[in-house]
């Protein structure tokens, strides 16, 4: 977003002290917007999740029964006791009659009705595991994953004001705006495809692919912040 302001003002006809000002007051106002909005979302969320906790405990101690019917939907969602007669299901050492085969366990739909049942008694007498469990299956939190708001804005302010400066430095040595624009582009360009590559990482895509559309997305948008500020300039050069 920092390289598409900049290309915006240097298409609308700034000199490169100007750019500077722009470029450093924009990183400093994103990144505290990021602070700002991942500190909110962060808390909020935490919030929500402790409403639906407390909810889900008075449910477990006020509804018990409708609890434990959940419970067993729950569980045939998860494929114990799957609703189909030809399903079998591969359980080690969970019953205690059961026929080995080969190595391996298999469980008939009979035996494993009897596991759903076993289940639902232990949860049925225990509501602090019942609860972890229901948070587990209809939230999706295991253990405590609360998240500090303060830490998680803190982690999107400084990535995103390092993300900035590839586009606010190079203003710093150049004296022309567009030869500083270049350079942030080539500074920006490589910064992306840096960060494609390691996201792919975590997504386990492919590398290249994901640099690449980093690079052509922010290549567009500058262009057309570029085109933007060009025509803005004129419009206001006409007016003058």
């Amino acid at each position: 977003s920092t390289f598409l302001l900049v290309a915006g003002v240097v298409g609308g006809g700034m000199d490169v002290k100007a750019i500077l000002l722009t470029a450093v007051s924009g990183a400093i106002a994103g990144a505290i917007s990021m602070f700002a909005g991942e500190y909110v979302a962060t808390k909020s969320q935490n919030e929500v999740m402790t409403g639906e906790i407390k909810l889900e405990h008075e449910h477990i101690k006020n509804y018990h029964s409708e609890e434990m019917k959940e419970v067993s939907s729950l569980l045939s969602l998860i494929g114990i006791a799957s609703a189909h007669p030809e399903t079998n299901l591969n359980v080690d050492n969970l019953t205690s009659n059961h026929a080995s085969t080969s190595g391996h366990t298999t469980t008939t739909r009979e035996e494993a009705h009897e596991l759903k049942k076993r289940i639902v008694q232990y949860y049925s007498s225990n509501p602090d595991a019942l609860l972890k469990m229901m948070i587990a299956l209809e939230l999706g939190v295991i253990g405590d994953e609360v998240r500090s708001p303060v830490i998680a804005g803190m982690t999107s302010l400084s990535l995103f004001f390092v993300g900035a400066l590839p586009s606010a430095l190079p203003f710093a040595f150049v004296s022309d705006p567009l030869t500083g624009m270049m350079a942030a582009g080539l500074a920006t360009g490589v910064g992306l495809l840096v960060v494609g590559a390691v996201k792919t990482w975590a997504t386990r895509g492919n590398m290249w692919l994901a640099a690449l559309e980093n690079l052509l997305i922010t290549v567009a948008g500058g262009g057309v912040a570029y085109v933007i500020g060009v025509g803005f300039q004129r419009v206001i050069g006409d007016e003058e």
